[in-house]
Formats: structure tokens, C-alpha cells, sequence
């Protein structure tokens, strides 16, 4: 009996025992969630200030940092179609006090590129797809052509002749040029820089006729009448732009295509910090004030879980795969 006794005590000791080891994560986990942000956040921000990337990562640090109570450091990493600042961000400390913004670069450069410096699908954690932009076809007000079809034919009469700007090589707006082209048949030059800002001002100064850049950073010039706005590659008119015909309308449906926003933390980041963060970030894009400015700056606001995130990453990354073959696109 005494021995049955000292068996079933050494049997709870083991369980108890078992229990607290199995215990122990979650507590280190959340004592880790709870203890964060010990410093300063640096948002690494692939693109020179004056795009839509950054216009989007000014808004959302601003709160953040209200939400998390320390200060949200921008850092603008420009160059080589954003593959600079996504391998600086992946190689970085795992403690959620480095963050990046990532727009469709993200999941086009390793097909577009023959060497990257990152992998989409194993270097981050997803914390949240933002806002999703799409992207417009502006040209200088100066170009004798109000619609895409007069354009194509004002083109077609003089190959060789026009080019088109994008925030860089990969871009949505880039491979959104490669469509328009195989769509419409024309010959137009790409002329890559380093940001949405850039790009647009090379229109606005003639240096450059046409350009695809997103929405919110055409949508002030466009406003103002210092640059016309001839398409939209979204399936529906947006209404931050609602006089804007989509390409569909124009007779180019191919040419549809969204432009990604949204925020990573380098892969083996805590899962309660990534969540934490998530929390936090989709109760900002919520927020009415926040939404309505999303929305007039021509962004589709969407606020999602890590999760879903790291679905749309996947779908996208093939997706572009397979269109970036079909294209021939190579990173210029």
C-alpha cells in the first residue's frame, strides 16, 4: 500500500511537473508581450518620402506610436526596386523594434529579379495587409490624347517616341505598364525611379510623358489639373476618383491590378508582440477618422489577421510568378 502511495505521488509530481514546462512558454510569451516596446520602433520604409508608401506609413506611425507609447522612427531605404530595405528589415532582431512597410515589390522581385536578398514566404511575419491602392495612367497635360484609346493611337503613330514612369523596376505600377503595353500593342519606354514622388514629378516637369503611379499620389496633381488622369486599373471606379474610367471601361481588362500595402516584422518575431501589433494596427485603420482619410487619399483600407495576411503573401507571390514569366518582364 505504502508503495502504491509513493508511486501516485511521484506520478503527480511528473504531471504537475509536465504541466508547468508546458506552462512556461506561454507565461515568457506574454511577459514578452506585456514588457513590449522597450525603445523606439523603426518603421523601414522601402521608398523615398513623397509616394504613397510612405504617405500610408506616416499615417499609420503617427497612432501607433500613441497606441504603444513609444516614439515610431520612419526609415526611408530607397533603391533597387525596395530589395535594399527588405533585406536590411529580414536580417534584423526578431523583438518587434523593427517593422516594414512593403507594397507589391514585396511579392514581385523574386521573380523579377535573378538574386534577392530575402524570402517573401520564409523571412517575415505577417502582421497586416493595410490598404490595398490601385493605380492610375497619368500623362503630361500637354499630350494631344483625352482618352486611352486616343492615346494607343497617338502611340502607335509615333513609335519609339514616349515612355512611361514608375515608382521602380517590380513595381505594381511597372508590371501595370508591361500590361498596358502587350494589351495595346504600343512601344513605350519604362523609366524606372526610386519612388512614386520622383516618378510623378518627371511628369509634372515633361522630362518623362507618361506614368503609372498609385492613386494617392496622382490624386492631389490631378486634383489641380497639372496632370491628367486617363485610367484606373482597379475593376470598379474608386471615389476618391469617381470621373476616372477603369481599364475595363476603356476596353483593356487585362490590365487590372491592385497595388499590396502592409506591414512585416522579420520572421521569429514572438507571436504575441505580431499579434499584439496586429491588434493595434487594424484598430487605427478602423478608426472613422483614419478610414475616411484612407478612403480620400484613394486607398481600399482592409485590416486583416496575421494570418490571412500570410495567405494573400502566398497567393500574391505566384501569381506575379506566373505573370512576370508570361511578360518576359526582367528588372531593368
Amino acid at each position: 500500500m505504502a508503495n502504491e502511495l509513493a508511486d501516485r505521488r511521484r506520478m503527480l509530481r511528473f504531471v504537475f511537473a509536465l504541466a508547468a514546462a508546458a506552462l512556461f512558454p506561454l507565461s515568457a510569451s506574454a511577459q514578452t508581450a506585456t514588457a513590449y516596446p522597450a525603445r523606439p520602433i523603426r518603421l523601414i520604409v522601402p521608398v523615398p518620402p513623397g509616394g504613397s508608401t510612405d504617405a500610408l506609413a506616416r499615417i499609420i506611425s503617427v497612432r501607433l506610436a500613441e497606441s504603444l507609447g513609444q516614439q515610431i522612427v520612419i526609415d526611408n531605404r530607397a533603391g533597387a526596386g525596395g530589395n535594399i530595405a527588405m533585406g536590411v528589415a529580414a536580417k534584423s532582431t526578431p523583438d518587434g523594434h523593427v517593422l516594414i512597410i512593403v507594397s507589391s515589390n514585396f511579392v514581385v522581385n523574386p521573380s523579377l529579379y535573378a538574386q534577392v536578398p530575402y524570402d517573401p514566404l520564409k523571412d517575415f511575419a505577417p502582421v497586416t495587409y493595410i490598404a490595398s491602392a490601385p493605380s492610375l495612367l497619368v500623362e503630361h497635360p500637354s499630350i494631344n490624347a483625352k482618352t486611352v484609346k486616343e492615346l494607343v493611337a497617338l502611340i502607335k503613330s509615333s513609335p519609339g517616341k514616349f515612355n512611361y514612369a514608375s515608382p521602380g523596376s517590380g513595381s505594381a505600377q511597372h508590371l501595370a505598364g508591361e500590361l498596358f503595353k502587350l494589351a495595346a500593342g504600343v512601344d513605350v519606354a519604362h523609366v524606372p525611379f526610386s519612388g512614386a514622388g520622383p516618378a510623378v514629378i518627371a511628369v509634372l516637369g515633361g522630362q518623362v510623358q507618361l506614368a503609372f503611379a498609385s492613386l494617392p499620389a496622382v490624386l492631389p496633381h490631378a486634383n489641380a489639373g497639372t496632370l491628367r488622369t486617363l485610367a484606373i486599373t482597379s475593376n470598379k471606379r474608386s471615389p476618391a476618383a469617381p470621373d476616372v474610367p477603369t481599364f475595363i471601361e476603356a476596353g483593356f481588362p487585362a490590365v487590372e491590378s491592385d497595388h499590396l500595402q502592409g506591414i512585416l516584422a522579420p520572421a521569429g518575431t514572438p507571436p504575441a508582440i505580431v499579434n499584439r501589433l496586429n491588434i493595434e494596427i487594424v484598430k487605427i485603420i478602423n478608426a472613422p477618422d483614419v478610414r475616411k482619410r484612407l478612403i480620400d487619399l484613394g486607398f481600399v483600407p482592409v485590416g486583416n489577421t496575421p494570418q490571412e495576411f500570410a495567405e494573400v503573401i502566398k497567393f500574391q507571390v505566384g501569381k506575379w510568378s506566373k505573370i512576370v514569366k508570361d511578360a518576359g518582364i526582367r528588372a531593368e
